[in-house]
């Protein structure tokens, strides 16, 4: 199967270790921001989603999906998500390198504007599973007000070699919000537009931990539930 489309909504729990700095996470939940690791650092992600609620015909889904990610040089990183989809009857893992460039970045205007790929490619189960890739372009904005201003990022994305069985629509649109409300708390959110496997809209809170860690709890619902 090429594309899952997903009727149903997760709990998305998110915890980010190891990033130099806590507050600019390369993802909000779904959606790269435009942040980048520094040249020579390197942050570990793990996230978990199951699904919630239980579908009635079927197995509840679980998400299990572990990211590395460094910095190669300046505005520029990489990494590996090693995404698990699994049910009690079947895991499929995929793997999901990728990279991010941020092209522009004016502190004064509190501007910065980035761009991306992430491949897909199954692991296990690799029959009549199309490796395929997202595209993406985004700008974000800090509001530079007081001590808790908002960010706000935007941009198109497109699927690369999505193959016949692709659901749904190929181009979007990304948006998300980070709302600071406590030194150690923010209201976040993401979304993807579009009725396909990436079309969710996650909110949730942020809260930074000790050692440059941070924890993001959301609820994810599909664009077509």
């Amino acid at each position: 199967m090429t594309n899952r489309k997903f009727t149903v909504c997760f709990v998305a729990l998110a915890l980010f270790l190891g990033a130099e700095n806590a507050i600019a996470q390369s993802t909000i939940f779904k959606i790269p921001t435009t942040d980048t690791v520094s040249k020579g650092k390197g942050y570990f992600e793990f996230d978990f989603l199951p699904q919630i609620p239980k579908p009635e015909l079927a197995d509840r889904l679980y998400i299990y999906d572990p990211r590395l990610v460094v910095g190669l040089g300046p505005n520029v990183e990489a990494g590996v998500n090693i995404a698990a989809f699994h049910t009690s009857g079947a895991t499929n893992v995929f793997a999901q390198p990728n990279i991010k460039w941020r092209f522009f970045s004016s502190d004064n205007e509190g501007l910065a504007a980035a761009a991306g790929g992430i491949l897909y490619t199954p692991v296990n189960h690799r029959q009549g599973v199309t490796t395929y890739g997202l595209v993406y372009g985004e700008l974000s904005k800090k509001v530079k007000t007081g001590m808790y201003g908002a960010r706000f990022h935007a941009g198109p994305y497109g699927i690369v070699h999505g193959g016949s069985g692709w659901v749904g629509p190929k181009a979007g649109a990304i948006v998300g919000y980070e709302q600071p409300i406590h030194p150690k708390v923010s209201v976040v959110a993401d979304w993807f537009s579009g009725k396909n496997g990436f079309g969710y809209f996650t909110p949730g809170l942020s809260f930074t931990l000790p050692a440059n860690g941070l924890l993001n709890a959301g609820y994810s619902l599909g664009n077509d539930s």
